[in-house]
């Protein structure tokens, strides 16, 4: 059984093209490297800063993070996809071009022995209802149906500002680990209690690098791909918090 390799929050496509591109290279060469032992690799949500699937019409751009992803699901390595707060709207690119399945909801997965619970983050624990609302809303039917009848030359670049709002507000708190307030950590709490036999709990979302002990089971926050170019790593070992610096893969001292 090879490692699986789990990352989340690549925000291709922010906070300009320029940028994005230099990120995504740096992206590209991260999975070529860990391709030789990679079994799988999961992507936690918001692997795009904005994304909407039309029928027949996918956002420009990413052609080398997409290619990628092609060549490694050629050969034989899985890969599964979150959605997150920012790319919402998959269809079915993924599945029926790269035979990389969606989850729009949180997976229990057995690896390696151990229960790992895996989410995005967003819309778990309590309160913050108004976004509760929101996000069911903008899953639904009409929602998709709606944005179909704007052109992608205006929905793009508003969902663009919208999603850049967004993502600097949550940036006011990065690396700003809240303690028993933050909402994931008292949703663990809670889910744990009645789920005694999930042994870690893996999210994304809050652009945080850390792991938190609770009682008898553990939260990483695994970062992102902005600020801390972080990854989680299962293997026989167990789990393990990386970071990548462009140039090998290490562990933060």
């Amino acid at each position: 059984m090879k490692a699986v390799y789990i990352l989340s929050d690549l925000h291709l496509g922010a906070p300009d093209k320029k940028r994005s591109l230099k990120r995504e290279k740096i992206i590209v060469n991260f999975l070529d490297q860990i391709k030789k032992d990679a079994g799988e690799i999961i992507l936690l949500g918001d692997v795009f800063d904005y994304w909407f699937e039309f029928k027949s019409v996918v956002p420009k751009g990413f052609v080398r993070f997409l290619g990628k992803l092609a060549e490694l699901s050629d050969q034989g390595i899985k890969i599964s996809v979150f959605s997150g707060n920012h790319d919402i709207w998959y269809g079915d690119l993924f599945p029926e071009e790269l035979n990389i399945p969606v989850f729009t909801e949180p997976q229990i997965r057995k690896i390696y022995g151990y229960n790992f619970f895996l989410a995005h983050g967003d819309g778990l624990g309590p309160g913050d209802h108004g976004y509760k609302l929101l996000k069911k809303f903008l899953r639904s039917k009409l929602a998709k149906f709606l944005i179909r009848w704007i052109h992608p030359d205006i929905g793009v670049p508003l969902a663009l500002m919208f999603s850049k709002t967004s993502r600097l507000y949550n940036e006011n708190y990065r690396e700003e680990f809240l303690g028993e307030n933050e909402f994931l950590y008292k949703f663990v709490v809670e889910h744990s209690s009645e789920n005694p036999q999930i042994d870690y709990y893996v999210f994304g979302h809050r652009h945080i690098a850390m792991e938190i002990p609770i009682n008898k089971t553990k939260i990483f926050y695994i970062g992102d791909w902005i600020f801390n170019y972080s990854y989680l790593k299962i293997d026989e070992t167990g789990p393990k918090l990386l970071f990548y610096n462009n140039d090998n893969l290490r562990t933060r001292e």
